[in-house]
């Protein structure tokens, strides 16, 4: 029985993904980030922690080239590789932050395809290539409570999101019905300090009503570190009744 367990993060290149990524580097593990790019430090981190890291270096707008990497990596490892399989779809982006009528048609495109479409793509590869595998498998996506939650100037991310969730739920049913299916969360993570909460307190006032408040949940000290959040979501993944509800709040536990 092999002891490696394989992570497959994408979105690891900052913020609680790459936090995500630094704890993920244990010994046993396997870790493949997809992220637009690498990460130096993360190499050698792995070498020093006993675990084995593979960069991938690609833009999740194109998720379907990602998707086919990783559909063949998985096929050619077979199912007898690794001890548990996990994906975790972290990768997101916020388009200008503006009402519709003032969005521009290529900015929604990436973040959609970014934030739902490269999700279900990968997810679908990682689940058809290990559908033999016998071994336990987890599909953890990275929400929003924008997701359940409407918000001006933000419908490109609350949509991406709330199909995210939606998806997952729809997931859980499909897995459910197979004999060694996957167990499959959508978890939002609790508002986290990262460079997506600068961009939102950095907003035009005019564009966005609810900069103000993005501005105080910074002052006052209501924003979880990128490593804390990172910390609550891994053990998150490792709750024995993960999947029980599929679309889950780390707030709730």
């Amino acid at each position: 029985m092999p002891s490696t367990h394989l992570y497959i993060l994408t979105g690891a290149s900052r913020g609680m993904g790459l936090a995500m990524a630094w704890q993920l580097l244990r010994g046993g593990n396997t870790l493949i980030c997809i992220a637009r790019g690498a990460n130096a430090e993360l190499a050698a981190g792995a070498q020093a922690a006993g675990a084995s890291i593979e960069q991938w270096q690609q833009d999740l707008s194109q998720g379907e080239q990602a998707a086919h990497r990783l559909r063949s990596w998985l096929q050619a490892q077979g199912p007898q590789a690794f001890a548990s399989a996990t994906l975790i779809n972290n990768a997101g982006v916020i388009p200008r932050i503006a009402p519709l009528s003032h969005s521009d048609a290529a900015d929604l495109a990436n973040a959609l395809r970014v934030g739902l479409e490269a999700p279900m793509q990968l997810t679908a590869a990682f689940l058809g290539a290990t559908e033999a595998w016998t071994v336990p498998r987890k599909v953890l996506n990275i929400s929003s409570g924008l997701g359940r939650r409407a918000m001006a100037s933000q419908a490109a991310y609350c949509a991406a999101k709330a199909g995210m969730d939606h998806f997952t739920r729809c997931l859980a049913l499909d897995e459910a019905l197979k004999p060694h299916g996957a167990k499959v969360c959508s978890l939002a993570p609790g508002v986290i300090d990262t460079d997506m909460q600068v961009q939102l307190r950095g907003a035009d006032p005019a564009a966005f009503p609810d900069r103000q408040n993005f501005a105080n949940l910074k002052t006052g000290g209501q924003l979880t570190s990128p490593q804390d959040a990172a910390t609550r979501v891994l053990a998150w993944l490792q709750r024995a009744d993960f999947g029980t509800n599929p679309v889950a709040d780390v707030r709730d536990a």
